[in-house]
């Protein structure tokens, strides 16, 4: 494989898209083949893993749960959900004691139906959600089974009706949509205040970099760039199979792999790793221990 093969972990900042990150960094490294897992929007900061080359293939395979951090503003509703749209109710708050807040909490967690925002990437007749809103539509979006596996409270402020809270959910998950139901159950509204993303994709805001910026003639040479992390540093939630020169070249080729007993159940996906350390690709466990090829890097002919 020519050229970066792995995974670039961004601390993305607040007024970029995830778009926008994509392309600055297919510029920094050279390369046309850039993709990005989970999109931000741009006035949510933290990470963002961007697969560089081949490793664009990898992305369907990364796990979809996700971390943030972030304070929700009580007494407020707007056309966002957020404190970036246009207000849309403004009143006080009750007085809440943390008692108050942990009983309101806990119907949000576990395995819950939410209803995505207004302006979200969902698809509305083939024409995504923001785009519908920004035009001044009005969309009945349907409520969607998400799961919210912890939602901790880190802290409370009554005199500003901010509550800072940390949140791990599946993929899929709306943080606004959250401000704004746990706002409506308390009865005053609520919005998003502001968020930062601290995993994402197997990936936490410990290994991410700030973005580069923009190369130019004068510094590009001189840049520093972020590290490349190797693919296989995103799958460690799949068994890994390592084999020798010979099973590489059959590999390459397309043949099955002769699996040991147990390494997986029928139907699981498996990371084949090369001795040195070099990820070859993904198959699939089928019956009698085989696995079957699905994903072949440097494959032959």
């Amino acid at each position: 494989m020519v050229g970066p093969f792995g995974f670039v972990v961004i601390d993305k900042p607040a007024g970029l898209t995830s778009h926008n990150c994509v392309s600055r960094l297919r510029r920094c490294f050279g390369l046309k083949r850039v993709g990005h897992g989970g999109t931000l929007d741009p006035a949510v900061t933290g990470v963002l893993p961007i697969a560089l080359g081949a490793a664009t293939r990898l992305l369907p395979y990364l796990p979809g749960d996700k971390s943030y951090r972030g304070s929700i503003q009580l007494g407020r509703t707007t056309c966002t959900d957020d404190l970036e749209g246009e207000v849309l109710t403004s009143q006080g708050w009750p007085a809440l004691s943390a008692n108050d807040l942990e009983a309101a909490l806990q119907s949000f967690r576990g395995p819950i139906k939410q209803r995505p925002p207004q302006v979200s990437a969902v698809h509305v007749d083939g024409v995504r959600a923001h785009a519908r809103a920004r035009r001044g539509e009005y969309m009945h979006l349907p409520t969607r089974p998400v799961t919210i596996h912890s939602l901790e409270m880190q802290g409370w402020d009554p005199n500003t009706g901010r509550l800072d809270l940390e949140v791990h959910c599946s993929a899929g998950t709306y943080i606004r949509s959250l401000a704004r139901d746990l706002g409506e159950q308390i009865g005053c509204g609520g919005c998003l205040a502001n968020l930062c993303r601290i995993q994402a994709l197997g990936f936490h805001i410990g290994e991410a970099s700030p973005l580069p910026e923009w190369p130019n003639e004068v510094h590009a040479r001189s840049q520093i760039l972020p590290p490349v992390l190797p693919p296989q540093q995103a799958l460690k939630h799949l068994a890994a199979h390592e084999v020798s020169d010979t099973d590489r070249e059959d590999w390459r080729c397309g043949r099955r792999l002769q699996l040991p007993n147990g390494l997986g159940s029928v139907g699981e996906t498996v990371m084949v790793l090369h001795n040195s350390g070099q990820m070859l690709g993904l198959g699939l466990i089928e019956a009698d221990d085989e696995l079957r090829p699905k994903i072949v890097f440097d494959a032959r002919g």
